[in-house]
């Protein structure tokens, strides 16, 4: 299962850029107001059009803009200047936020529907310029200790996000929440503008990167024409061809993205089972479960960076394709047994390995795909955008729909085991693949 990733040796004891911890900051602030507004926005549209309807629209719009922008962000992190790019999404979610913030009570939904697919798809294109960007910025052979930092600010945010969302609505209202998930993106983007650290490779150094790749994996001159051809195609067809490109020569992306797919389809399942658990197991109290369910999941998630940084990192072993098949394994496995009814010792033991099982996964993949060369690293992220945002909306329908028939468990244990089947298969052929 060859591709064009390059070999970097690991520099374990070098550390970060003092710098990069503020990018880390940054974006865990716009991480919290991403989720603020994500809970904000979908009872806006629940009281606006006074029903489910409502909150499924705007979400169902949202997850398409995601799509959209995966699909475009290969193209614009190739030929826009990153750092303009990251600033430009932030302040167009601020912009959005205040619009919708200031709209008056008649003209809601019709400001709040399309303005979705803007947040959805700024959001997307961000993330893909940031993950594409992080090698230049910190070096290559320091990107799994970035992804790991970056994993934990920004796991932390999220439980955060959650969980003062309902809070905020409730003592501030909504106009004050989306205000303050406006200023959030703002300073994102006032951090990365003022950034002292380059976001895109040198020519030449795309050259060397091209050329490490193909020493790596064996490439021959004529299949390196080839490429070049395939580029030429890619410019003529557009970003749907150039996805095309990218699973051709690098097939190991194609298949983490099917498998990132089905996750997120898994992902879906138990965001929207939980609420009902929840309420079946506690009905005088299910906010409080659901919040120490999150909570002991960010405990785990946390320790994934500590578990990749102290034990992997310091030894020199750099998480990749197997970490990722098999931090997938454990997460979707965790998951499916919090939905069994167990004992609250085991069922907080069981959300730790969920935390941690999402962290590893989420820090083994983005290492793994940077390995990448720049040109390619891009394509790739906005591919596996549009995938997480496919598996996530479609999940979000068919659980939804599920569940009004089937219980949680046999609705999450159904999506969950399809990745780890996947997964336990991609494992399998990248140890016969390294083998050869």
């Amino acid at each position: 299962m060859p591709d064009t990733a390059q070999q970097v040796p690991l520099q374990t004891t070098e550390k970060l850029p003092r710098v990069f911890y503020r990018l880390a900051l940054g974006d865990a602030l716009s991480t919290y107001g991403s989720q603020l507004d994500l809970v904000a926005l979908s009872l806006f549209a629940y009281e606006a059009a006074g029903n489910a309807l409502g909150t499924a629209g705007y979400l169902i719009l949202r997850l398409t803009g995601g799509f959209a922008g995966g699909l475009v962000s290969g193209r614009l992190v190739a030929r826009v200047d990153r750092r303009r790019l990251m600033t430009g999404c932030a302040l167009a979610q601020a912009v959005a936020l205040v619009v919708v913030a200031l709209a008056p009570a008649s003209a809601r939904i019709p400001v709040l529907y399309p303005l979705a697919l803007v947040f959805g798809g700024a959001a997307a294109v961000c993330a893909v310029a940031l993950r594409t960007s992080i090698p230049e910025m910190v070096g290559a052979e320091r990107r799994a200790r970035a992804n790991s930092l970056m994993a934990s600010c920004r796991s932390a945010a999220m439980v955060l996000g959650f969980a003062s969302a309902g809070v905020v609505v409730a003592w501030a209202g909504f106009r004050a929440a989306l205000l303050i998930d406006a200023s959030s993106f703002v300073v994102f983007a006032a951090v990365v503008l003022r950034l002292p650290l380059r976001t895109r490779a040198e020519p030449a150094e795309q050259a060397a990167e091209q050329a490490a790749g193909a020493a790596a994996t064996g490439t021959t001159a004529d299949t390196e024409a080839d490429k070049a051809a395939d580029g030429g195609k890619a410019k003529r067809f557009g970003s749907r061809w150039q996805a095309l490109v990218v699973l051709r020569a690098a097939p190991v992306v194609g298949a983490m993205a099917a498998i990132r797919l089905l996750d997120a389809f898994g992902s879906a399942a138990h965001n929207i089972s939980l609420p009902v658990f929840a309420n079946q197991h506690d009905p005088g109290n299910p906010a409080a479960l659901l919040g120490m369910f999150w909570a002991t999941w960010a405990v785990g998630n946390l320790g994934a960076q500590q578990l990749v940084s102290r034990l992997m990192l310091r030894r020199g072993i750099e998480p990749g394709e197997r970490a990722f098949a098999l931090g997938t394994c454990l997460m979707s496995g965790c998951f499916i047994l919090v939905f069994t009814g167990l004992p609250t010792p085991l069922f907080l033991l069981v959300a730790i390995g969920a935390g941690l099982g999402d962290g590893f996964t989420e820090i083994s993949y983005t290492t793994r795909i940077q390995a990448l060369t720049d040109e390619r690293r891009g394509q790739a992220f906005g591919l596996l955008a549009s995938a997480e945002n496919v598996g996530m909306g479609t999940g979000m329908l068919l659980s939804g729909s599920l569940l009004a028939l089937l219980s949680p468990l046999t609705v999450v244990g159904v999506s969950h085991a399809v990745p780890i089947v996947l997964a336990l298969g991609f494992l399998v052929l990248v140890g016969r693949a390294r083998k050869r």
